[in-house]
């Protein structure tokens, strides 16, 4: 498994995009996540703005935006850094998004629009593209396409919003694990399932999907942290495709 470290992309100004912070926001959140910004990377804010054509201080604010959700560390008198991937980080966030998203998957199964089924179906047709071409980034951005717009579709816009804030950390794996750790084709097949079942009204089916779909980076997370040990925090990596069962403790009389 190797990846080549790329430049950032050139930003390209959109007055219809948001503002300029959000859009360098945008820009160096993807670049990190596609590991054209590796895990200890300093960050300047002048070479920033060179890079994209802007000035200093939307990149300011876009550093202050990355350090909320734990992608950057900004240390006083030494710099701005991409943090190294946190398993735990991970687990974390994958676990909230799981519980969040099994809930959408079932909402969405109660009826959605047939265009928006439609449009998951051409998302997914778009993926099997992007597969055969071995365009991990297109893939990348359609897997996301597919989980925002089965949100959009169940009227959850407000619960994606918290998953996209929740799971920085666990993007960067995800991409990671692409096509190596988890083969695309599986992830197509687990897309349809989940589908699948939403069209046909089964709520549990749909839910249950969602959730083994949602818990493949558990299996892909130890094999990564061996492959790029140099990109994970030294923290415990957990490899359980599911938790384990405890017993309950009896209830205090």
């Amino acid at each position: 498994m190797q990846r080549p470290n790329h430049e950032i992309d050139p930003l390209r100004l959109d007055g219809r995009a948001g503002s300029i912070a959000e859009q360098v926001f945008r820009t160096l959140r993807s670049s990190i996540v596609t590991m054209r910004l590796t895990p200890a990377t300093a960050l300047s804010e002048q070479d920033i703005a060179d890079r994209l054509k802007v000035s200093r201080q939307p990149v300011r604010e876009a550093f202050i935006k990355l350090s909320e959700i734990g992608m950057v560390r900004v240390l006083p008198q030494r710099g701005t850094f991409v943090v190294k991937i946190s398993a735990k980080a991970v687990t974390d966030a994958r676990f909230v998004r799981e519980a969040v998203e099994c809930a959408i998957a079932r909402r969405a199964s109660e009826g959605i629009a047939k265009a928006a089924t439609d449009d998951l179906r051409g998302i997914i047709a778009d993926q099997r593209k992007a597969a055969r071409a071995s365009d991990l980034e297109e893939f990348f951005v359609l897997d996301e396409a597919f989980h925002r717009a089965l949100a959009h579709a169940a009227e959850c816009a407000y619960a994606w919003k918290v998953i996209e804030e929740a799971k920085a950390q666990m993007d960067r794996v995800r991409f990671l694990s692409l096509p190596d750790a988890t083969p695309m084709n599986h992830l197509i097949v687990q897309h349809q399932a989940i589908l699948d079942a939403v069209a046909a009204g089964k709520g549990a089916a749909a839910e249950e999907a969602m959730q083994a779909h949602l818990r493949e980076i558990l299996k892909s997370l130890p094999r990564l942290a061996g492959a790029f040990p140099d990109m994970f925090e030294n923290d415990q990596v957990l490899g359980e495709a599911a938790p384990k069962k405890t017993a309950r403790r009896k209830a205090v009389q």
